[in-house]
């Protein structure tokens, strides 16, 4: 396996990707989510691939079967009246296929992110994980990321 950046090619496979992120995040809050369904579609997944300050990262095994992916976003607050001007790859979703769990796909994923993110010249990297996804919240530990603030609700 191997990572790359996203063609239109891979938009059926991301498509598919994008339903189990969508069920996961259902399963644990059907209240937000309405399952199944897509973040994006067809054509905005288009859009999205051609864009250079949207990368999209897709794990693809011998076959170029989509094993997982890795939607990013370049972030920077330029002469902000408190924020630093550091530029920030914020990693928008990540999946890999329910198939391919346990095979390495997402540490493949996020080192090829990490590697880019260095090359690239950003200062960090940021995501956001929900606390119904335990398991992804254990994974992006293990990566070595730690809370950077916590987003709360109460629900009426």
């Amino acid at each position: 396996m191997f990572v790359r950046r996203a063609t239109t090619n891979d938009i059926p496979g991301i498509l598919n990707l994008l339903v189990q992120v969508d069920m996961v995040h259902h399963n644990g809050r059907p209240d937000i989510f309405k399952g199944p369904a897509t973040k994006y579609n067809e054509d905005e997944l288009k859009m999205i691939i051609a864009d250079d300050l949207m990368p999209v990262f897709v794990c693809v095994d011998d076959n170029d079967n989509v094993l997982g992916h890795a939607f990013c976003v370049y972030t920077q607050e330029l002469d902000h009246s408190v924020l630093t001007d550091i530029k920030t790859l914020y990693i928008d979703d990540i999946c890999v296929d329910e198939k391919s769990r346990g095979q390495h796909v997402g540490k493949t994923l996020y080192e090829f992110v990490h590697k880019f993110a260095k090359e690239n010249g950003f200062y960090n990297i940021t995501l956001n994980v929900w606390t119904c996804n335990p398991n992804a919240m254990k994974f992006y530990e293990s990566l070595g990321f730690v809370p950077q603030k916590i987003g709360m609700e109460q629900i009426l």
